[in-house]
C-alpha cells in the first residue's frame, strides 16, 4: 500500500504543481549526505511516520468489483493507516525554494482526498475514499524540528503531508456470479409441456 500512495502522490506533483518546471522528486531521506550529492532542483516527499488511525476502523466487508462493475472478491474490515511526509523543495536559492512550495501547497491543498484516478492495486481495488491533509498542525509526537534533528539536517521550510490510506487484511475471491436458465420439459406424448428454470453456476453447463 505504501508504494501505492507513493506513486499516486509522485503522480499528482509531476502532473500538477510542477508540470513543465523538470523538477526532479525524491523519496530519499533528506540528510547532509543526500542534500550534498544533489544535483538538480529536487521536491522532497520523505515519508518519516507510519501509525494506524483506529478512529476510521468500520465493521463489515468491502466488495471489489472489476472494471464491468462485476464483484470478484471481499475484503475483510480494512485497517487505516496515517502515512506522513515531510515535503521539501531544494535548489540553490531560498527564493526559488519557496515559489516550489507555494505551488505544492496550492496544488495540493485542493484536494480532501487522493484522486481516484491516480489510485493503483490495492487502493484502486478497494474503491474507498483516502483522505490527505496537507499543512494541518503536526499530531502528537509528530514534532517535525525532531525529524530534522535525528536527519543531521538543519532546520528548512516544508509541508506536513498526511494521506490515510486503508489496507485489506484478507480478500477472498467471490464465488461465480449464478446465472438462471429456463428449459422446456414435456411427457413422453408431448401432450403437455411445462417450462423448468435452473439455477446454475456462470459458466457451467
Amino acid at each position: 500500500m505504501i508504494h501505492e500512495v507513493d506513486e499516486a502522490l509522485r503522480g499528482l506533483v509531476v502532473a500538477e504543481a510542477l508540470a513543465g518546471t523538470g523538477v526532479d522528486v525524491s523519496f530519499d531521506a533528506p540528510t547532509r549526505d543526500w542534500a550534498n550529492r544533489r544535483n538538480a532542483p529536487t521536491v522532497n516527499l520523505f515519508l518519516y511516520d507510519i501509525r494506524e488511525d483506529r478512529s476510521r476502523h468500520f465493521q463489515g466487508r468491502v466488495a471489489e468489483r472489476d472494471a464491468a462493475g462485476q464483484m470478484v472478491a471481499w475484503h475483510d474490515s480494512p485497517h487505516f493507516f496515517a502515512l506522513s511526509y515531510l515535503v521539501t523543495a531544494w535548489t540553490n536559492r531560498p527564493t526559488d525554494e519557496h515559489r516550489l512550495l507555494s505551488a505544492l501547497l496550492t496544488n495540493l491543498v485542493r484536494y480532501d482526498e487522493l484522486p481516484a484516478d491516480r489510485m493503483t492495486g490495492s487502493l484502486a481495488a478497494l474503491r474507498l475514499a483516502v483522505p490527505m491533509a496537507v499543512a494541518a498542525p503536526p499530531g502528537e509526537g509528530r514534532a517535525l524540528a525532531d525529524v530534522w534533528t535525528a536527519l543531521g539536517g538543519e532546520l528548512k521550510p516544508s509541508l506536513d503531508l498526511v494521506v490515510t490510506a486503508p489496507v485489506s487484511a484478507r480478500r477472498t475471491p467471490a464465488a461465480p456470479p449464478v446465472r438462471e436458465r429456463t428449459v422446456g420439459v414435456s411427457d413422453i406424448t408431448g401432450a403437455r409441456a411445462s417450462r423448468r428454470t435452473r439455477v446454475v453456476p456462470d459458466g457451467r453447463r
